[in-house]
C-alpha cells in the first residue's frame, strides 16, 4: 500500500495544504486586519465614532460569518471559476477560503483592539494624537501579543476549512482522507493525513506561542 505513489502523493498533499492555508490567510489578513480595525475604531466608544458604517460592516461580516464553508464553497463556484479559471485544485480553494476567513479574522481583531487599556488611548488623544497615529502607535503595538494569538487561532480553522474542500476535489490531506478514507475505505492513508494534520496544527500553535512570548511585554 505504501509505494513511491502514495508517498510522493502525501507530500504533494502536504505541500499544496500549506500553500492554500498560508496564502489564504495572508490575503484574508489584508482585508480582515483593516476591516477589523474599521470596526473598532467607528464603534460609537470607538476614537471615530460612526455608527452607521460600523453597523453595515458589522451586518456583512455577520452574514458571512454565519454561512458553513462547505455551504460558501459551493455558493462563490462562478465566482472561484471567474477568478482562477477553475473550481478544482488548490488554486480554487483558496478563493472561498478567503472569503470565509476575512470577516472571521475581522472579529478577531476586533476582540484583540477592545483589549486594549482604555487609559492607554485617552492618555494618547489628550497629547494631540491623530486618530492613525493612535492605531498604528498605540493600538497595533498594544494588542500585539492577543493578534498574535488569533492569528494562530485564524491559521488552524483555515487548515480546517481546506480538509473540507478536499469534498469538491479541492486538492490538499483533506483530499487524500476524502478520496482514500471515504470513498476507497483505505482507513490507514485516512489515518496518516489526519495525524499529519494534527502535526501542523501542533507546529503553527508552537511558533505562535514562541512568537507571542517574545512580544508580551509583560513577560519580560
Amino acid at each position: 500500500m505504501w509505494n513511491e505513489t502514495i508517498i510522493r502523493m502525501v507530500g504533494v498533499g502536504i505541500l499544496e495544504t500549506l500553500y492554500m492555508v498560508f496564502l489564504s490567510s495572508f490575503v484574508a489578513y489584508l482585508i480582515g486586519l483593516p476591516l477589523g480595525v474599521i470596526l473598532v475604531v467607528t464603534d460609537k466608544d470607538g476614537i471615530a465614532p460612526c455608527p452607521m458604517l460600523n453597523k453595515i460592516l458589522g451586518v456583512i461580516v455577520n452574514i458571512v460569518r454565519s454561512i458553513p464553508f462547505i455551504i460558501l464553497l459551493i455558493s462563490v463556484m462562478p465566482f472561484t471559476r471567474f477568478v482562477v479559471g477553475t473550481t478544482i485544485g488548490s488554486n480554487a480553494v483558496v478563493v472561498p477560503l478567503i472569503l470565509a476567513s476575512a470577516p472571521y479574522i475581522a472579529r478577531l481583531v476586533e476582540s484583540s483592539l477592545k483589549e486594549v487599556d482604555q487609559g492607554v488611548i485617552e492618555a494618547a488623544q489628550s497629547m494631540g494624537a491623530t486618530t492613525s497615529q493612535i492605531i498604528w502607535k498605540v493600538l497595533l503595538p498594544e494588542a500585539k501579543p492577543s493578534l498574535i494569538i488569533g492569528s494562530v487561532i485564524a491559521i488552524t480553522t483555515i487548515l480546517g476549512y481546506s480538509a473540507m474542500a478536499g469534498f469538491v476535489g479541492g486538492g490538499g490531506l483533506g483530499d487524500i482522507a476524502i478520496r482514500y478514507g471515504y470513498y476507497r475505505k483505505e482507513t490507514d492513508i485516512a489515518f496518516i493525513t489526519v495525524i499529519l494534520m494534527v502535526i501542523i496544527v501542533q507546529v503553527i500553535q508552537e511558533l505562535g506561542a514562541s512568537w507571542m512570548k517574545h512580544t508580551d511585554k509583560r513577560l519580560h
